[in-house]
């Protein structure tokens, strides 16, 4: 007000003058604005793609940062451990397996979440497929387990961007909503002169699937060239078989005396109900064990690729036919959600629990 009266006291030419300097100001004003916006647009794109935050949320964290990036970063980061630790104790049976192969070696990582829906998700499969990559180069076991990763140790395994994978796990979790949780890992190898078979079943694209199964084939001679593709080809096959027959031991002489001795008196029971002689139960409960080791130890398997044969006969033929001893000597089989039970909810127990979230 005070400008527009003194503006109508003055001549033309002192208006003129007097009202460059307010007119000025406001441009300059108006282009810091216009300036400001696609700076603010770069800042939520690197935010988002640093988080894979929801966009609403990078937005709103910039603003409340004024627009500094590494303070969004590390807010975005606080929010998503907190969610994820309210998410930690939901259950979670979907997800996916990854597998990574190296020179040698082959590892397997089992990544869970809640719904098959986060288990599509690019962001999510990003995650399993880099894990299984830093899993490779873990070689900390569980004891007595064989083949599978220390926990400790698969969790704090480095990503290629110089975080760990339990922190990549707990970033994808707070991004994407729900419970991400890193299950458990594998890694299996072989030694000098052999190698180890993939193969991967319900594939949704490279090195991601629902079950993987490893087998470590190894030779007593070095084999080149066609002897060692028609190898890494029998090693292939032999994974199809751990993964479509699920073997739970190698062959009879590691199944747990605790297992053998809990199936035998099951037969026995069967036998002596269906009537048998008690002098013949132990003939039938022998025999039975028999079909008990061909179901259970790999070695004792039908192959399945040819069921006249089993796969130690088939190790033992095709060893003769590359000029060398061929023996397994480890093998693994991860399944998504196995030992999981799936969780059941009523309609109204699910809407108010939605409700409150």
């Amino acid at each position: 007000m005070a400008l527009l009266q003194a503006l109508r006291q003055a001549s033309p030419l002192q208006a003129a003058g007097r009202l460059a300097p307010a007119l000025l100001a406001g441009s300059l004003q108006q282009l810091r604005g216009f300036a400001a916006a696609p700076n603010q647009m770069a800042l939520i794109k690197e935010l988002r793609e640093r988080t894979g935050s929801p966009i609403g949320d990078v937005k709103k964290c910039l603003e409340s940062c004024d627009w500094d990036l590494e303070a969004a970063t590390a807010e975005l980061r606080k929010r998503g451990l907190a969610a994820a630790s309210k998410k930690a104790s939901r259950h979670a049976a979907e997800g996916l397996v990854g597998l990574a192969q190296g020179d040698g070696a082959a590892a397997v990582v089992e990544i869970n979440s809640e719904t098959d829906f986060v288990a599509r998700n690019d962001q999510f499969r990003s995650l399993v497929s880099s894990a299984a990559a830093a899993a490779l180069g873990v070689t900390a076991l569980r004891p007595g387990s064989g083949a599978e990763l220390e926990e400790a140790a698969l969790g704090a395994a480095a990503m290629a961007d110089g975080s760990t994978l339990a922190d990549a796990v707990v970033g994808v979790a707070g991004s994407v909503r729900e419970n991400v949780r890193l299950r458990r890992g594998f890694r299996l190898s072989a030694a000098p002169g052999g190698l180890v078979g993939c193969y991967l079943h319900q594939s949704v694209g490279p090195g991601l699937g629902r079950i993987a199964g490893l087998v470590a084939l190894e030779s007593s001679m070095p084999l080149e060239g066609d002897a060692a593709a028609a190898a890494q080809e029998l090693a292939h096959k032999l994974a199809m078989q751990v993964v479509g027959a699920g073997p739970k031991y190698l062959d009879r002489s590691v199944v747990p005396s605790e297992a053998l001795q809990a199936e035998a008196a099951v037969l026995r029971e069967q036998a002596l109900k269906s009537g048998k002689p008690e002098k013949i139960v132990d003939k039938i409960v022998a025999g039975r064990l028999d079909k008990f080791y061909g179901e259970v130890c790999l070695l004792e398997q039908a192959f399945i690729m040819d069921s006249d044969h089993k796969v130690q006969d088939v190790l033992k033929q095709s060893g003769k036919q590359l000029g060398t001893d061929l023996s397994i000597s480890g093998f693994v089989r991860v399944q998504v959600g196995e030992g999981l039970e799936a969780e059941t909810k009523d309609f109204a127990a699910e809407v108010a629990e939605l409700a409150g979230q």
